[in-house]
């Protein structure tokens, strides 16, 4: 059996200095990068260097809303308790609640989901729909990093050698928005990777015109997708069936040509229009359903400040 050389710090400096010697890899709940080291049956994970286990860190197992409203979130904390907190955005709930089985969600990090870049990452979508941050440190310091762009392309993240992700910090929540949506088209609503997900978020000004409009997709191609420019074709405007096609036919060509077949491609169209096409009726109910007769969550209690 081979040794892999094992660091288990106590708190965060010590853990920030031993980064600043070693480049180790970071294990949180390592549901990503159990698997991604895997070898044969029988065999342990095979480490091309030395691993530090944070998981125990209780700087980075905390929640709480900061003095300028933003939830911030521990990059140790687990899907589970995630899905579970009232301080937690709406959509980032939904996301959480439904990765993957039981076991993983009590088990799988924030950080680890966004530090291993897949484009089918159930978390992204969310982070990138409401303006997250990522706050790294290190020894020198902290620096923040919008999510959309510490998320480079696949499997690539703009991460140093002796910086660990400490924080998620999300501005925005359903409180920002008059109608929201969330959906995950998978062969079951959990315990399956995703086939593809969907956020949006809208808010109306008094005359009836578009205020802010918000969509992300995720398995749509090497990242996360979402597009401020498509985005932009509501804002100002009242909607219209011909500006809500223009919208899908935006986002269409925004999505990977090579990685996107039909059925997803449509599930998305059908989504959009659903989202849009109802929230302009300005239903009493906050969330936007998929469809008739198909509830996603229920409508959202109140955030705790």
């Amino acid at each position: 059996m081979e040794e892999v050389k094992t660091y288990i710090p106590s708190t965060l400096k010590e853990a920030l200095e031993i980064k600043s010697k070693v480049d180790c890899i970071a294990l949180a709940g390592g549901s990503d990068l159990m698997v991604a080291h895997k070898r044969t049956l029988g065999l342990t994970p095979k480490f091309d260097k030395s691993v530090m286990i944070i998981r125990n860190l209780k700087e980075l197992r905390n929640i709480y809303i900061n003095e300028r409203g933003e939830c911030c979130i521990g990059s140790c904390c687990t899907s589970a308790e995630i899905a579970e907190s009232p301080l937690c955005p709406w959509h980032l709930r939904q996301a959480a609640s439904r990765m993957g089985a039981v076991g993983l969600r009590n088990s799988a990090t924030i950080g680890g989901n966004i530090a291993n870049a897949s484009p089918k990452g159930d978390t992204p979508g969310p982070l990138y729909l409401l303006d997250a941050r990522v706050k790294l440190s290190s020894v020198d310091g902290e620096r923040e990093v919008p999510v959309s762009d510490f998320i480079i392309k696949f499997r690539t993240i703009d991460l140093r050698s002796d910086e660990l992700i400490t924080e998620i910090i999300v501005p925005l929540s359903e409180d920002d928005f008059d109608y929201i949506f969330w959906h995950k088209v998978g062969t079951r609503k959990a315990n399956a990777i995703s086939k593809i997900t969907l956020s949006q978020a809208i808010k109306f000004n008094k005359d009836d015109t578009v205020g802010d409009y918000r969509v992300s997709a995720t398995a749509t191609g090497a990242k996360t997708n979402r597009s401020r420019d498509v985005e932009s074709i509501l804002i100002g405007k009242k909607i219209t069936p011909e500006l809500i096609e223009d919208v899908i036919k935006a986002f269409d060509a925004v999505i990977s040509p090579r990685a996107m077949p039909e059925f997803r491609r449509e599930a998305t169209r059908r989504m959009i229009r659903r989202f849009l096409t109802e929230s302009s009726k300005h239903p009493k109910d906050k969330v936007i359903d998929t469809y008739d007769g198909y509830h996603v969550t229920g409508q959202p209690e109140p955030r705790r400040k």
